[in-house]
């Protein structure tokens, strides 16, 4: 059974568009990406899915049931993290995650040490003295003491530095082993393909792409930097895989698909004094992996 159902959902501000005839589902169990640029409609789709705003037209289900008509019962089988998590300053992070546990049924609070634990957050410290990662821990810790069937994660690793995100997403990996489905909204490809198996892809307010993980790294592409010494010979180049080619003074940049090795065969020979490559950014990829959807 599909534990979030989508279908057709549009969301309009006025004149200006929000999102626009979203259809996607997110199987049981499993732990879904949902990717874009920043402003692509990531968090107008969830915003609908909680039923904190109301779409235009469309629809969408939790657990089977529509999220505006069971909006306030599915919230409680819900943890979720949004993008920015604000707090009452004035009290302590115990205080906020007892406070938060007092809204749901049989919480065991040994779960509210248990994960402060993990996310290294100490529940004595006052909320306005906190920074912004560490509270962004304590949206974590929130969005998880109820043992919640789905997670959903909006941007949820800003302000997290790197060995604080490999413990927040082994966390997420232990809750889907124990059951949960996870939805994970980010426009930071590389964390979607960490842990997810399938990825919806929105942009510009509209689905582009469902796929498998699997798949869509067959089609990853390189960013290459060649730092010449000498003049640039760009009809070197004129090989297959290779676009976004451009020129700048000594400098020639592409981004290339296939097999690596040929690019190695043809910079034998050339006079280089720096090589670079890179894995493109997510707006980088949207400019060529989706230019069939942009042709008219």
């Amino acid at each position: 059974m599909n534990v979030i159902e989508i279908n057709q959902l549009t969301k309009y501000y006025g004149k200006h568009r929000g999102i626009e005839n979203v259809s996607f589902s997110v199987d049981r169990g499993e732990i879904f990406g949902f990717i874009g640029p920043n402003g692509a409609g990531k968090s107008t789709t969830i915003r609908a899915l909680l039923s904190l705003i109301h779409p235009t037209s469309g629809s969408a289900t939790i657990f089977g049931k529509d999220c505006i008509k069971y909006g306030s019962e599915i919230r409680r089988d819900i943890g979720y993290l949004p993008s920015e998590v604000f707090y009452y300053e004035h009290m302590k992070v115990r205080e906020v995650l007892n406070y938060s546990a007092s809204f749901y049924d049989n919480v065991d609070y040994r779960r509210i040490e248990s994960l402060s634990e993990v996310m290294d957050l100490d529940l004595n410290k006052r909320i306005d003295d906190l920074s912004y990662g560490n509270k962004k821990k304590v949206g974590i810790v929130q969005g998880l003491l109820h043992e919640p069937r789905l997670i959903i994660l909006d941007e949820p690793t800003g302000g997290l530095d790197p060995l604080m995100q490999q413990k927040f997403f082994d966390l997420i990996r232990a809750e889907n082993q124990n059951g949960a489905t996870v939805l994970f909204s980010s426009h930071i490809l590389s964390e979607v393909q960490k842990l997810c198996g399938r990825v919806a892809i929105i942009k510009d307010g509209t689905i582009v792409r469902v796929e498998n993980i699997r798949d869509m790294q067959k089609h990853n592409y390189k960013k290459f930097t060649l730092d010449y010494k000498g003049i640039i010979d760009v009809h070197h180049f004129n090989l297959e895989g290779i676009t976004n080619l451009t020129v700048n003074e000594n400098t020639l940049h592409f981004l290339f698909k296939g097999d690596i090795n040929r690019i190695v065969e043809r910079l034998q020979g050339q006079n280089l004094f720096n090589l670079l490559v890179e894995e493109p950014t997510l707006e980088e990829i949207f400019m060529h992996y989706y230019q069939k959807e942009d042709q008219p």
